[in-house]
């Protein structure tokens, strides 16, 4: 039997995905302005940034494996659902910010809320457990997060403070007036509504001793878009991934939630290591540079090579602009050449060759400051940026891949999943914190090399560990059976 890719759940579970990404990247454009309205002085921005950051990640990082834990016992889709509910809410609680403290409070609720990372993996890998198909399923929720990224920027960029920016549409509200940030959080809370209603009716459930239970949501779909499917086989979005699960006739086998002495392999404890580094230096760079790009230019005491500091002095808007062009650079790599490559070369070669990468991006990145005017400053940053957009490309799916096929088992992986989105909330905690705090004494000593010469030492250590990586066999089948 030669089997192929789920198609219709794949995409279901990537409209439940992508509300996440574009809330969570649309922060990025107006973060730096934010935290100013709030009194912070122009020289703390980088250093709040990071705290805001890494209270995200912390909170993430502590409800990380409960999450996972909680959707091997629940069973997928409902911890899905709830997540994603959460999500939407603290969102919403950001936008509506008026002082620090409430923003910071606010960024906590959405990392503590942040748990399908691990469970979206989860389900792919129960949907798809064919190591052929694995590059194609792993690269689809990547993909979405690139399509969200694309989208997070540009809303969070063009609706952030629409009273001052566009003040003949929005000039006369008082609403947009008192919550200048709220507009783009709302367009987001929209598209998680969407993924809501389109999860609940038609996802499916891909925990194994929990897919047999009633599913009202499903019903409710089936009914829905009977006028759709009457006497078309096969167009159920709810079943086409039956039979790519090994063994998948329904067996009643209620287990116990796996142990923690289950999940740790030394080659799984290898590829959380390395997800750990590569949360660490990977989304600390996203977020560090938001801040270079709106910091104020100075053009005295410079003494090249290395004694330089200021940025670009870039708004809101056109920092939304470089990250939707890293995104739709990002997603057209992701879409055309991860599969082939990832399959051509191996997934372990690409994630060795791709995290050399990162540490030469990073060392590059304060230099582009130097070009002589705007335009180029602008031009030679995005070219830095999209090479390590195509170092992400390869990464993070390349790192899921490996960390799914350390795993002899199904039953451990949600739990396994919520223990590597932890560790890389760790890792995304302490980056932006201390590499924002180093940024910050960078500026003041004239230094701004300092902070992404330490991103880039993180990276060195974040490739050297992907050596002591194999690729295992993982639980499932091959391509045919």
């Amino acid at each position: 039997q030669q089997h192929k890719l789920p198609s219709a759940q794949l995409t279901i579970l990537s409209i439940c995905r992508f509300a996440e990404p574009v809330a969570l990247t649309g922060v990025f454009p107006y973060l730096p302005e934010m935290i100013e309205s709030f009194d912070v002085p122009k020289a703390k921005v980088a250093q709040w940034a990071g705290i805001a950051s890494a209270i995200f990640s912390i909170s993430q990082c502590i409800t990380a494996i409960p999450w996972g834990r909680a959707s091997d016992k629940y069973g997928r889709k409902p911890i899905i659902i709830l997540a994603m509910t959460c999500a939407m809410v603290s969102s919403m609680l950001f936008g509506f910010s008026r002082s620090l403290t409430w923003a910071i409070i606010a960024r906590a609720a959405s990392g503590a809320s942040n748990g399908n990372v691990g469970i979206l993996r989860t389900t792919v890998a129960e949907m798809v457990p064919q190591r052929s198909l694995q590059p194609k399923a792993f690269a689809t929720l990547p993909l979405v997060w690139q399509v969200g990224s694309i989208v997070g920027p540009i809303l969070g960029g063009a609706l952030a403070d629409p009273a001052q920016k566009l003040p003949h549409i929005f000039g006369k509200s008082k609403f947009l007036k008192t919550f200048p940030y709220a507009l783009p959080n709302l367009v987001s809370g929209v598209v998680f509504t969407i993924g809501l209603i389109i999860g609940i009716l038609f996802l499916k459930e891909s925990l194994e001793t929990k897919k047999d239970r009633k599913d009202y949501g499903r019903m409710v779909g089936a009914w829905l878009t009977r006028p759709c499917t009457k006497g078309r086989k096969g167009l159920r979005p709810a079943d086409d991934f039956e039979s790519a699960l090994p063994n998948s006739k329904h067996h009643h086998h209620h287990h116990a939630p796996p142990r923690y002495r289950d999940v740790f392999s030394r080659q799984a404890n290898l590829n959380l290591l390395a997800y750990f580094f590569l949360g660490m230096h990977g989304v600390t760079y996203n977020q560090l540079l938001p801040v270079f790009l709106h910091l104020p230019t100075k053009r005295d005491d410079v003494e090249l090579p290395f004694k330089f500091g200021g940025g670009f002095g870039l708004e809101s808007g056109r920092i939304g602009l470089i990250f939707t062009l890293f995104g739709v650079f990002s997603m057209l790599c992701q879409f055309t050449l991860f599969p082939y490559v990832s399959q051509r070369f191996g997934v372990l070669n690409c994630y060795r060759a791709c995290t050399f990468l990162f540490p030469i991006t990073y060392f590059i990145t304060p230099f582009t400051v130097l070009m002589p005017t705007p335009l180029t400053q602008q031009g030679a940053v995005l070219g830095v940026l999209l090479f390590k957009a195509l170092a992400d490309v390869f990464a993070f799916p390349c790192n899921t891949i490996l960390l799914t096929n350390s795993a002899n088992s199904v039953r451990i992986l949600g739990t396994l999943n919520g223990v590597g989105t932890s560790l890389s909330a760790i890792g995304r905690a302490i980056g932006p914190y201390v590499v924002g705090r180093t940024f910050t004494w960078g500026v003041d000593i004239g230094y701004v090399v300092i902070a992404w010469w330490l991103l880039a030492g993180i990276a060195i250590i974040g490739h050297l560990v992907t050596w002591w990586l194999a690729e295992g066999e993982g639980f499932g089948v091959d391509d045919t059976v």
